[in-house]
């Protein structure tokens, strides 16, 4: 029997669906979405006779830039869906749920990427079919199964600014209130838009992370270093079957500069990680393999080990999307 595809926007049209096991694919992180401004989801379920067999979760956002002025939609897919145990043949769903997902997306948005694959080699076929071309990424993550404590392969220098920061004051929980949220992800915004990357969501997302996912499902967590009652840095994490993933991390090392409050933010996330016995912590952005990154170099610092892997794009502009594809055949 052929499957028959849906598509959702809104999580009020969604039928109950099972509950799954991939966070990035999930109704929660769905109405994560839905919540904050400039977030537009979209929600790819294939059906057969009845019964939802594969989903694909993908997200729109619209970033809007005044220096130099530009306006982008993007479409983000974190992994390559989700499926029921008893589907055979993924790739096949995965081929179908891609077709209705890219046709969706490019009516909005002006590309579309696959990253964080957690097989590289999935849906190779599918994704050179429906024209997507693939770029050479890094992923960065500790295992935390086979390591008696966190940090037994920290660098020396980073176990000694872990040390001074918490000798100098610091202290690193999980947030909270509200307040602490929203002070977090002021901090984070500086933070981001200055040094990291220019793409940052509304800080309402951070305040519906900790509701959505935090509370209700504990999918997620948000630690924050504090200096003095001061909040001065932190971390965002979202957890997925046995993978733990560092979302959003810093901290304002300039002006506390003997606290370390970016290094005390990614030790927390770590420590927690370990505890609740999620078998790995992976960075969610660590940049491209053939150039320097500063926050790559940061966090391989604390023991991390890098994994060759890519992530797939497609433009709406026909003419574009041949050119990236000759050149990366």
């Amino acid at each position: 029997m052929p499957l028959k595809l849906s598509t959702y926007s809104q999580s009020r049209d969604i039928p109950p669906l099972p509950p799954g096991c991939d966070t990035f694919h999930s109704i929660d992180l769905f109405r994560l979405y839905e919540a904050t401004s400039g977030y537009t989801p979209l929600l790819v379920v294939a059906s057969e006779e009845g019964k939802p067999v594969g989903r694909l979760l993908g997200v729109i956002q619209k970033s809007i830039h005044l220096y130099p002025l530009s306006f982008t939609r993007r479409c983000e897919v974190f992994g390559t869906g989700e499926y029921a145990d008893e589907v055979t043949d993924r790739e096949a769903v995965f081929d179908e749920l891609l077709q209705q997902l890219t046709d969706m997306a490019l009516r909005e948005a002006f590309v579309i990427e696959f990253r964080n694959l957690s097989n590289a080699l999935f849906g190779y076929k599918a994704f050179r079919q429906h024209h997507y071309f693939p770029v050479n990424w890094l992923r960065v993550y500790n295992s935390l199964h086979d390591c008696p404590r966190v940090e037994a392969r920290f660098s020396p220098s980073r176990i000694r600014q872990i040390r001074k920061g918490l000798k100098n004051g610091a202290e690193v929980r999980q947030a909270q209130t509200v307040e602490e949220v929203y002070e977090f992800a002021h901090i984070l915004y500086k933070i981001y838009s200055s040094k990291i990357r220019r793409f940052f969501p509304d800080k309402a997302f951070f305040s519906h992370l900790a509701k959505q996912l935090m509370r209700e499902s504990g999918k997620a967590r948000i630690f924050i270093v504090t200096y003095k009652g001061k909040i001065i840095g932190g971390s965002a994490c979202i957890y997925s079957g046995d993978t733990a993933y560092l979302w959003f991390s810093g901290g304002m090392r300039n002006a506390y500069r003997l606290q370390y409050p970016g290094v005390l933010a990614v030790w927390g996330a770590l420590q927690d990680a370990a505890q609740a016995g999620f078998r790995h912590l992976e960075f969610m952005d660590v940049g491209l393999p053939f150039r320097r990154h500063g926050y790559r170099d940061f966090v391989l610092r604390f023991g991390g080990r890098q994994v060759g892997t890519r992530r797939w794009f497609r433009f709406r502009w026909e003419w574009l999307n041949r050119l990236f594809n000759w050149f990366y055949k």
